[in-house]
């Protein structure tokens, strides 16, 4: 905007550009105090130049404001980074454990009991402790629920490092898992509670993308240290430790949230915080509004419910009980999709689908989890465009197609599987001898018997091949069998030769690319949103709590499976389990993108399926111009909702408009603004289009 050219033949043309909420508030928003300052000195400088030029001031004025927005990510970037630190932990121990119990076996000798109560013992820490970080954040609030969890993560990654026995590292894992279990539920809510509407999708689906980064820093340094057979463990367990004690130190200097401080009667406090949240402009609106809506659904909550547990008023509470079933449907689809077998098990997959050589299985582990750290930055990216409904209901879309394209892809393997050589005898199916399969399809089902033949380029030579006797402790020939004695032989104990490995590895890059975006950051995103104050803490602990529990459930059930169901009928089996999860998102899950916290409750005041949405129908913003030229209170509102085909419209007719959202603006001076406002022009006027301009001619 330039002011000097404002003023033309006795008319105020003022050109703003009003930037969509959803598409790019980045350019009002995006810059930090050290670029904003400098030019809100030199519109300042420029007005006092100017004290004749009354029209121009107010633009100054205009100006001033646009520019101290910009203040605001400085901070709030700041404060959901070392936020996010808490998944980023998340992220690493999910990913480091795979690694590390490859050591860990071989150092300690453990058996499969040993295995899996070290995996699991993580996640049953993680269940407890978000569902008790209800009441730490309640009593407590967010900041000291944060500290908690880095300190105890701090400590139980002190007692893996330096632990002389797997009773030791039992210990760390359990301690760990409660510091992960009161991060994954805090840090959401804490992020979603401090951030401004229009930020709010974006800043919390920040911490999702530092799982995924902790997956893949996690993916790294397993295969960093994987070469130190002795030792290695230690590292990759203890360091986990650095970046929860730098979030230790991080929060201290660090404000609680201001929407608790709020409902705990500190008014002042809190708006202070909030002020600085907002790069220093008047806050005083918001705070009212919050301390309304707190008022008003505290006084429903004890008027309906009393004194009664807080999941009970939430149960006999229809809107928030809508909410929790939205809430934990979400988490629950979310690892019932099979993510988490992904992440857990990429490497075993590609394994199984003819990979043979185990470091380049890692490494081929570690790009997927690079895709899934580049799709969750797309994600953020997305979110305040397209919103979390659309968001979601896409990556659902590509989540079923790309289990079926896995599905596939193992079938394929198993039909074309090669052969054994037909015996003229038949014999019937013997496991300790491993005689009567014919296929290595077949041979492999078998955990005590292994694919034998002679590799060229991952084919199998002629009359080679053979399905003979485990050694189930290294998962490598029986010492007696010719495979075991003859170094030109190749034994496959988990794996077939197949020209349709690639399928495997294309289908886990195909499923992270639709899963990251949309599903494994929108659970999270959603349930830091859709509960009244009241019942946010219970609400996000319940709603954690069942996906761990079904992070528990996949993890310790897809090896069974592939047992039981076959490699490809798991895949199919995740498949229909993501269409039931598509379903549950098209008819029972709401649009919440522009929606101010104290407004999401509304949209579950209807029963499920009545809130899907209407092309047409978008929230209403206003543009506020203040002038002197009637009463000081005189406020022209424009109630903009849309414009015809044609692109104008009308005040004394407002039409519906897409995609057309709105920042408030407040112009004031002390002197007359003369012109009325006559109409409002869109001079680029598209569904997907990102700024807006308007013409306001006054």
């Amino acid at each position: 905007m330039n002011p000097s050219n404002s003023l033309e033949n006795g008319n105020l043309e003022t050109e703003l550009e009003m930037v969509s909420l959803e598409n790019n508030e980045g350019q009002l928003n995006g810059n930090g105090t050290t670029e904003t300052q400098p030019l809100i000195n030199e519109i300042e400088d420029e007005t006092r130049r100017r004290p004749g030029d009354d029209t121009a001031n107010a633009e100054h004025q205009t100006a001033i404001i646009v520019a101290r927005n910009r203040s605001q990510p400085c901070f709030l970037y700041l404060l959901t980074s070392f936020s996010a630190i808490g998944g980023f932990l998340f992220g690493y121990d999910t990913g480091v454990v795979s690694g590390a119990m490859l050591l860990l076996v071989r150092k300690f000798y453990l058996n499969t009991f040993w295995e899996e109560l070290i995996v699991s013992i993580t996640i049953g820490g993680a269940i407890l402790f978000a569902l008790l970080g209800s009441f730490f954040n309640d009593f407590f609030g967010r900041r000291p629920t944060i500290l908690l969890a880095s300190f105890i993560f701090t400590a139980g990654a002190v007692v893996m490092g330096v632990a002389p026995d797997e009773n030791f590292i039992l210990g760390g894992r359990l301690i760990v898992g409660c510091g992960i279990g009161l991060a994954s539920m805090t840090v959401p809510m804490y992020i979603a509670e401090c951030a401004p509407t229009h930020m709010r999708g974006r800043l919390v689906t920040i911490n999702n993308m530092f799982i995924t980064g902790g997956q893949f820093v996690a993916s790294l340094v397993d295969g960093a240290f994987s070469y130190d057979k002795e030792n290695g463990w230690r590292y990759m367990l203890g360091l986990a430790g650095v970046p929860s004690l730098l979030q230790f130190v991080g929060f201290l200097f660090l404000p609680e949230s201001p929407r608790w401080l709020i409902a705990r009667g500190r008014k002042d406090e809190a708006r202070r915080v909030l002020s600085m949240m907002r790069g220093g402009t008047s806050v005083d609106d918001e705070v009212d509004e919050i301390q309304h809506t707190i008022d008003k659904q505290h006084g429903e909550r004890h008027g309906r419910a009393g004194r009664k547990p807080v999941i009970v008023q939430m149960l006999q509470n229809p809107p928030v009980r809508r909410a929790l079933i939205v809430g934990c449907g979400m988490q629950m689809f979310q690892q019932l999709a099979g993510i988490n077998t992904v992440m857990y098990y990429s490497a075993t997959i590609i394994k199984m689908s003819g990979v043979k050589d185990d470091r380049l299985a890692i490494w081929l582990a570690a790009v997927v989890a690079f895709v899934n750290l580049l799709f969750t930055a797309v994600g953020v990216y997305l979110v305040e465009k397209l919103g979390r409904r659309k968001l979601s209901l896409g990556s659902m879309i590509g989540v079923f197609f790309s289990l079926i394209f896995l599905g596939v892809g193992f079938l394929l393997s198993a039909i074309y599987s090669p052969p054994l050589p037909a015996s003229t005898t038949p014999l019937p199916y013997n496991h300790a001898n491993c005689t009567g399969y014919s296929s290595c399809y077949d041979c492999i089902s078998s955990q005590h018997c292994g694919f034998c033949f002679v590799d060229d380029h991952n084919s199998v030579v002629s009359g080679t091949a053979s399905c003979q006797v485990a050694n189930l402790t290294t998962m490598s020939a029986a010492s007696w069998t010719s495979c075991a004695t003859n170094k030109t032989l190749t034994y496959a104990y988990d794996f077939c030769p197949t020209s349709y490995s690639w399928m495997a590895f294309a289908g886990l890059v195909l499923y992270l690319a639709f899963f990251a975006p949309g599903m494994g950051p929108m659970p999270w995103t959603i349930n830091s949103e859709i509960y009244p104050i009241w019942a946010r803490s219970t609400g996000n602990a319940c709603a954690t709590a069942v996906n761990w529990i079904f992070n528990l459930v996949i993890s310790m059930t897809f090896l069974t499976l592939t047992d039981a169901l076959t490699r490809y009928g798991t895949f199919f089996l995740y498949s229909g389990i993501a269409f039931l999860g598509l379903c549950f998102i098209y008819f029972l899950v709401p649009e919440t993108k522009d929606k101010k916290l104290e407004e999401v409750t509304d949209l579950f005041a209807k029963p499920f399926c009545s809130w899907r949405p209407v092309e047409t129908e978008r929230e209403v913003k206003y543009i506020q111009i203040k002038g002197h030229n009637a009463a000081d209170t005189d406020v022209s509102d424009v109630f903009i909702s849309g414009v015809p085909s044609d692109g104008r419209c009308a005040l004394e007719n407002p039409c519906t408009c897409r995609q057309a959202h709105f920042q408030s603006l407040f112009i004031s001076d002390d002197k007359t603004i003369s012109h009325s406002l006559t109409h409002v022009h869109f001079s680029e006027m598209h569904s997907s289009q990102s700024t807006l301009r308007s013409n306001l001619y006054l």
